[in-house]
């Protein structure tokens, strides 16, 4: 069901209060307006600077006051809908919070009195009275009718719009998980900036969106690795069993053949193995936005906003499907044992695994752990992810393609150089240790005025004290844990 439909649903269904959060007042407004006239009903909206007016119409006097204004809808008999706009603040007023609950209680049929609040709020004292709705933000048909008409306006201006059909429909995804409010100004950026809109936008579009959603800190659009699956070395049989799933939902077949669409894995295992990177190279082979949620981030200062931030998230996530979505090292925001924090942790963790349970087939999931024994037990319960992978320090045939990946990557050709000999110096090497080597060796050359060899990446690869000697015990423990739970990656 759509976001207006929904809202209409919940207006005719003659709740007496509804609390609404959203921080795109503007956009719930004109929502609201639409679906109270599907259902004949008039808004009236009240707002601390002008008091209580139907709409269109002037101010009832002496309503600036929220509990006048309170006062005069409990009065009143006839049907409507009462929008009260940032009632997070008359609601930390108990007088104000009485007298809401008092004209909830008081309502007749076809009644409604909303609440709208920049995030969610729930006193305690209207739990049993209210409704909470959250607007979520627009989705792909909302952009779309959205951008269609910003070009019939931009054509009637007579600014110069040259866009096919399918670079109109990648600015709709270029636009996807902004607010609306949002979309539009940027939109009008591109075609002001050069005075037209083209494909040449379509970048733009994408680079401040970017920088609009990293700007918040939870969600960051992240550089894929350009050369897929190439790109990285070994992890053999995760790449396998990505590209299996991959065939079956690129073909857009999975359905017809009785199969669920790809939904998500945990990838756990040894410090800088490239788990991070296999996010990466997969959005690249699955042609995805890759989008990285730091759960770290998540937690707030004041009362539910760590639980504000993640539903949001979350939401802006579905927008812009079909992504793939990086969670890195997810034991940070969803560790057991985190009930000194006055349960913010578990009431994270169950709106998370609601969301893995409901989420749309749009949303593949990469979540990296360091530490899975943080984890709680419910989180690895079978149907979260399809599968949970342990990722190893790499073999001797892995390293060889990391040291050649590298090598290449940095303009150098692997066939040079001793690749055998180098995977069997490093033996016991993470993949993020054989690329500090190769770097370390390019610096040991260039400060040399030398070429780079074999004999300085040998050199680097003996200064280093790799984590499987520093760490041996973690390491031991990490691989016992995995030996009964996980798929070995490799």
């Amino acid at each position: 069901m759509d976001t207006s439909a929904d809202l209409r649903v919940l207006l005719a269904s003659q709740y007496p209060l509804l609390l609404v959060a959203t921080r795109e007042e503007q956009r719930f407004l004109e929502l609201l307006r639409r679906a109270a006239a599907g259902l004949g009903l008039p808004v009236w909206i009240w707002s601390a600077s002008r008091g209580l007016a139907r709409d269109g119409m002037d101010p009832m006097y002496g309503t600036a006051e929220p509990q006048r204004a309170l006062g005069v809808v409990a009065d009143l008999t006839d049907p409507g809908i009462f929008v009260f706009t940032d009632a997070h603040h008359p609601l930390e007023d108990p007088v104000t919070l009485r007298a809401v609950k008092d004209a909830a209680m008081t309502a007749t049929p076809g009644q409604t009195i909303v609440l709208s609040t920049p995030r969610p709020v729930m006193p305690p004292e209207l739990e049993s009275l209210a409704v909470p709705w959250t607007l979520r933000p627009p989705d792909r048909s909302e952009l779309a009718a959205m951008v269609r008409t910003a070009l019939e306006d931009l054509t009637a201006t007579r600014t110069p719009v040259r866009l096919s059909a399918t670079e109109e429909s990648a600015i709709v995804d270029a636009l996807a998980g902004l607010t609306m409010a949002d979309a539009e100004r940027l939109l009008q950026r591109a075609a002001i900036r050069d005075g037209t809109l083209g494909p040449d936008d379509i970048a733009f579009l994408r680079a401040e969106k970017a920088g609009m959603l990293n700007a918040d800190g939870v969600l960051e659009i992240v550089e894929r690795l350009p050369a897929g699956f190439e790109g990285v070395g070994g992890l053999d049989g995760l790449k396998a069993w990505l590209a299996m799933r991959g065939r079956a939902l690129q073909a857009g077949q999975a359905g017809a053949a009785g199969l669920d669409a790809p939904r998500g894995i945990l990838l756990t295992g040894v410090p800088g193995c490239g788990k991070s990177l296999a996010a990466k190279a997969l959005a690249a082979e699955w042609h995805r936005p890759l989008v990285l949620l730091d759960p770290s981030r998540l937690y707030g200062r004041y009362v539910g906003e760590s639980e504000e931030r993640l539903t949001t998230s979350l939401a802006t996530v579905e927008t812009m499907s079909p992504i793939v979505l990086w969670i890195d090292e997810i034991e940070k925001g969803f560790a057991a044992g985190g009930d000194g924090d006055g349960g913010v942790s578990r009431r994270l963790l169950g709106t998370f695994l609601r969301w893995l349970q409901e989420r749309p087939d749009g949303v593949f999931v990469v979540a990296t752990a360091n530490d899975v024994a943080a984890l709680p037990p419910e989180f690895l319960r079978k149907g979260r992810f399809d599968e949970v992978f342990f990722v190893d320090l790499p073999g001797g045939e892995a390293r060889r393609a990391i040291f050649s990946a590298h090598l290449r990557g940095r303009g150098h050709d692997p066939a040079r150089f001793d690749l055998d000999g180098l995977s069997a110096r490093s033996d016991g090497f993470s993949g993020a240790e054989i690329e500090a080597a190769v770097v370390g060796a390019l610096y040991r050359a260039f400060g040399a005025g030398q070429t780079l060899t074999t004999r300085e990446l040998a050199a680097e690869i003996g200064a280093t004290v790799p984590l499987s000697v520093s760490r041996r015990e973690d390491v031991a423990r990490l691989r016992a844990w995995a030996s009964t739970r996980a798929v070995p990656a490799g």
